[in-house]
């Protein structure tokens, strides 16, 4: 997959996408990442990427032109054009299921916000706009790296392990059950039973209870649309309110 960004502030990707998994699925050549500078397509010995907004009103706007300059001469130089993402509280809500769809992208581009947004018009190249949650950040590359982690980690092979992402939270709509590790205690804390059984079966069943167990005590809200079955549903209701 090859992903591009384009911001005021591209070294804001550095220690993010050089460290852990970005760094390996990089050099495994699974991504092909680059951070663009908005500020190379300005024409003003202050590299200006902003103004005053129309209307009037605090803060300042990001402009339209060196942003459609950019992606002018980014997109001329790939085989097709990138799959545009925008961040944005206005946007649809960032979830497991689009995870997935945007990983089966094979080019994404995010254009970043700063300050108080970006000029409307800039929206028309957009394919998808998204919010990762109903609050304000100082800017998009935040948001946009929140958004690349999920995404690179369910591209096939960066995680290794085939099953890694399948097992985790959101998969099926519910949240991941309980994990532990050596020691089998400590400070008085037992790791169940179950788990040390080597009983693979009762494992599952286990591990299954408690993403139902988990989900209907912090997320009830996913249970609506999770993928359970009429016997899960009837175990739920035993466990009360």
């Amino acid at each position: 997959m090859k992903i591009e960004t384009l911001s005021v502030f591209p070294h804001c990707y550095d220690s993010v996408m050089n460290e852990s998994m970005m760094r390996i699925a990089q050099e495994k050549g699974y991504l092909d990442f680059t951070a663009h500078d908005l500020r190379d397509w300005t024409h003003d010995k202050h590299r200006t990427t902003d103004d005053e907004p129309y209307g009037g009103g605090q803060g300042l706007v990001m402009k339209c032109e060196p942003i459609f300059e950019a992606c002018d001469v980014l997109f001329a130089q790939s085989e097709e054009k990138p799959y545009v993402i925008f961040l944005s509280p206005t946007g649809e809500v960032f979830n497991d299921a689009l995870t997935l769809e945007l990983a089966r992208k094979p080019h994404l581009f995010f254009i970043c916000g700063h300050y108080e947004g970006i000029d409307e018009r800039v929206y028309s190249l957009a394919d998808k706009v998204i919010s990762i949650g109903d609050y304000v950040l100082t800017s998009g590359e935040l948001a946009s790296m929140v958004v690349i982690d999920a995404v690179v980690r369910r591209i096939d092979g960066v995680l290794g392990d085939e099953g890694s992402s399948v097992d985790e939270s959101f998969y099926d709509g519910l949240l991941e059950y309980p994990q532990y590790t050596r020691p089998a205690e400590y400070r008085g804390m037992k790791v169940p039973d179950v788990l040390l059984s080597g009983h693979h079966a009762k494992i599952a069943k286990w591990r299954r209870e408690q993403s139902l167990i988990r989900t209907k005590r912090w997320r009830p809200d996913l249970l609506e649309s999770a993928n359970i079955s009429a016997s899960e549903r009837n175990f739920l209701d035993s466990l009360g309110d």
